[in-house]
């Protein structure tokens, strides 16, 4: 059995890509950034004439606060995704078109969320803005293990945006549920809804990869669930929100595994497929066994966790200071 390259990859698959783009025109629909925010909770900032931001001007949590930026800042940081795709996929033909069409509407996402929190004065503007430029300036790319691990570059353009699109969107439905705001709760569903649709599209690809070359494509799926990073890795404060998004069921180690992990596999069958090689095979035992792992680690996490919540509950810990920690 041959190994592909790039251009291998980016030629065969080449239809699919074409199949998959037309199929997500169909799905999607037009909405607007500006129809999703609350403009008459706006006013001006002391530069123009109103008042600095103040932390008893919001009405979210610690926690919607803590998973609003985390989510903001993640998709602030679009460019870098962006400029990943253009490198490792082709700017021609449909993949270009993709590429082009992806970034813009993952724009919106990041467009949408600030004018919320602005409007609302949800979070302090001017620590947002010092955070943004940090994580912006830091990028994000895979590191040289993680390109390694998965041999081809096309492969990393359309695996890992399938499991890190799921992600994002788990991530953006619970956020708008704890936001205890309507408004929120209906933006992030809308953008949660795109990161769907984009997930569709990286799933399509990377089953048609597999079709193409099961044990070289079975290999990238399993090195990217096994080195998994989220994107927002690397931002300023992404440990600590990180644990109280876990700790409060926004995200968290069982979400991961049974909402992301586990859905393109069945999508795929990966556990059902008869056209791998012993090579493959071995690889498929290696993924079982990591699941297996993983299963373990998030059964070990709820049982801490509600260990550590009841602890507070029974202490008198409000639920506020229970999501500062």
């Amino acid at each position: 059995m041959r190994t592909l390259t790039d251009a291998d990859y980016l030629t065969e698959l080449e239809s699919a890509a074409e199949n998959a783009l037309n199929q997500h025109l169909a799905r999607t629909t037009d909405w607007y950034p500006h129809d999703y925010v609350p403009w008459n909770k706006g006013s001006n900032f002391a530069a123009t004439g109103g008042q600095e931001w103040d932390p008893a001007q919001s009405q979210l949590s610690e926690l919607a606060k803590a998973a609003m930026i985390t989510n903001l800042l993640t998709e602030d940081n679009l460019p870098s995704y962006s400029r990943e795709a253009m490198t490792h996929l082709s700017l021609d033909s449909a993949w270009g078109t993709w590429v082009n069409r992806w970034t813009a509407e993952e724009n919106r996402h990041g467009i949408v969320m600030r004018d919320y929190l602005l409007a609302t004065r949800g979070v302090d503007p001017v620590a947002l803005e010092q955070a943004r430029m940090e994580h912006m300036t830091n990028g994000f790319a895979p590191t040289p293990e993680e390109e390694e691990a998965i041999g081809t570059h096309v492969l990393m353009a359309i695996v890992y945006p399938t499991f890190q699109e799921l992600a994002t969107r788990v991530s953006h439905r619970n956020t708008g549920k704890v936001c205890n705001d309507p408004v929120a709760d209906k933006l992030l569903q809308r953008v949660s809804a795109d990161e769907n649709l984009h997930m569709i599209f990286y799933r399509q690809l990377s089953a048609a990869a597999l079709d193409l070359a099961p044990d070289q494509t079975l290999h990238a799926v399993a090195s990217v669930i096994e080195n998994f990073r989220m994107p927002g890795t690397g931002m300023p404060n992404f440990r600590r929100y990180g644990v109280m998004m876990a700790k409060h069921g926004i995200y968290d180690l069982r979400q991961h595994l049974e909402d992301v992990v586990r859905p393109p596999l069945r999508q795929w069958k990966i556990f059902d497929r008869t056209d791998f090689t012993a090579a493959g095979e071995k690889r498929r035992e290696e993924l079982a066994a990591h699941l297996e792992k993983m299963e373990a680690q998030a059964a070990r996490f709820e049982e801490q966790r509600d260990r550590l919540l009841a602890r507070e509950a029974s202490r008198g810990v409000s639920p506020e200071l229970v999501a500062a920690k």
